[in-house]
């Protein structure tokens, strides 16, 4: 089942006790950033207020007592999407309350990660986010039936190999 709209949104609205996600790709391609990835590029102050919508989503859950964490792969040098993940995206979510991770292969071995990003909620929903090669996101499918100890396992892998947002250093 492919999820959009409200029926998509209602995942990050309605969790309980936990939004984790595992984001792979080094590059995503999403039409609504196109305008503050390029006046990122460009070298243009970061507008006030932004993001702002979602950072009250995450502090509504942190107050609320849910966490919403992530766990970034990264390979550097950074692409310049990452560059404007990591000046202008994360530092304001961290801010808000979410808990980025950040697992660096640069160095060393893929510790066994899978090569899908997705969204775990609550331990026990996963949505697969389907993305084409150059971050273009395909669709947003929810796994019925899935093998959630596979994806617990995923998430405490990635976690163990991550340091927080605040601790890594390009």
């Amino acid at each position: 089942m492919y999820l959009d709209g409200e029926e998509w949104q209602a995942y990050f609205r309605d969790f309980r006790r936990s939004a984790f996600r595992l984001e792979m790709h080094q590059t995503y391609t999403m039409p609504a950033e196109t305008p503050t990835v390029r006046a990122f590029l460009a070298g243009e102050p970061k507008p006030r207020q932004f993001n702002s919508p979602w950072h009250r989503t995450i502090q509504d859950h942190a107050a609320a007592g849910r966490t919403m964490t992530r766990a970034k792969i990264v390979v550097r040098p950074l692409t310049p999407y990452n560059r404007y993940l990591f000046d202008w995206c994360i530092p304001g979510n961290v801010a808000a309350g979410e808990d980025y991770r950040i697992v660096d292969l640069t160095d060393r071995p893929d510790p066994g990660l899978p090569r899908q990003d997705f969204w775990l909620f609550d331990e026990e929903t996963v949505v697969h986010l389907n993305y084409r090669d150059d971050g273009t996101q395909i669709n947003r499918e929810l796994i019925r039936n899935p093998d959630i100890p596979s994806y617990l396992a995923w998430r405490d892998l990635a976690l163990e190999n991550a340091v927080a947002f605040r601790a890594y250093r390009t």
